[in-house]
């Protein structure tokens, strides 16, 4: 029986990039799985959402969520996840629609959850890290992506070679039991739900993902990022010992 898949791709001022995006979703996914495409349209001012509405000749279920008002990077993806858990899918995946992660390589990501191997499969640009680079990663952010991942891991005894990547495919079931709604609504959501499944003692699995670099606008302020990820590092660990508790980190 084939699984329900979402695909869900935040996007933001992304008129160069999503035409290309959705049309490189591959068809064979329609093999394995019944697929809708969920495009959310974070209150883009540019033409997104016109081009989003004017693709034609689109081989999958489409559905636009626009917001009123910009959610954020977290924000958006707490819509995503409400809208699988809402409509009874099996599986949902995060494809941004700037084009940084190749939506080629979306069979081989979703695979190890088809077949009831993984729960939580994440692209990794890091296990083969000289590859980061010549995908013209920025050196400084290929040194701080090593350097905070290895506080990371030390913090909380894990073994990820990234925490920073976005191309991310979720069993639902898990999604359920995870306080995702309590977490940030900027970009270090990304790292609070990695601490939330890590301390679930849920297994991550990553496999090998290009590194692209382009003309993709960056929307992530590398300092306070930084912060923001040690920072919520830390108060999980704090956690974790019992000093402090916060919502976000009582995992059942």
């Amino acid at each position: 029986m084939k699984k329900n898949l979402l695909i869900f791709i935040p996007s933001y001022n992304v008129e160069k990039f999503i035409k290309k995006v959705l049309y490189s979703i591959p068809k064979n996914l329609l093999k394995t799985n019944k697929v809708e495409i969920l495009i959310i349209n974070d209150c883009s001012t540019d033409n997104t959402l016109k081009i989003i509405k004017n693709i034609k000749k689109f081989c999958f279920k489409k559905t636009i969520i626009t917001n009123k008002l910009n959610c954020g990077y977290g924000g958006v993806q707490k819509i995503g996840f409400d809208y699988a858990i809402k409509n009874n899918f099996d599986i949902v995946a995060m494809l941004h629609g700037d084009g940084q992660y190749k939506p080629t390589l979306l069979s081989k990501l979703i695979k190890p959850i088809n077949d009831n191997f993984e729960n939580v499969v994440f692209g990794s640009r890091m296990l083969k890290p000289k590859n980061a680079l010549k995908g013209n990663m920025p050196f400084y952010k290929f040194i701080g992506n090593i350097i905070i991942t290895k506080i990371q891991n030390l913090l909380l005894n894990s073994k990820l070679s990234e925490f920073h990547s976005g191309y991310r495919i979720y069993s639902v079931k898990i999604l359920k039991k995870i306080p995702y709604k309590y977490n940030s609504n900027f970009f270090h959501f990304d790292t609070e739900i990695i601490i939330q499944l890590l301390l679930a003692k849920i297994k991550i699995k990553e496999i090998p993902i290009p590194t692209i670099y382009g003309e993709q606008i960056s929307h992530l302020k590398g300092i306070k990022y930084s912060y923001n990820v040690i920072k919520m590092t830390l108060i999980a660990t704090l956690c974790k010992l019992g000093i402090i508790k916060i919502d976000k980190f009582k995992i059942k």
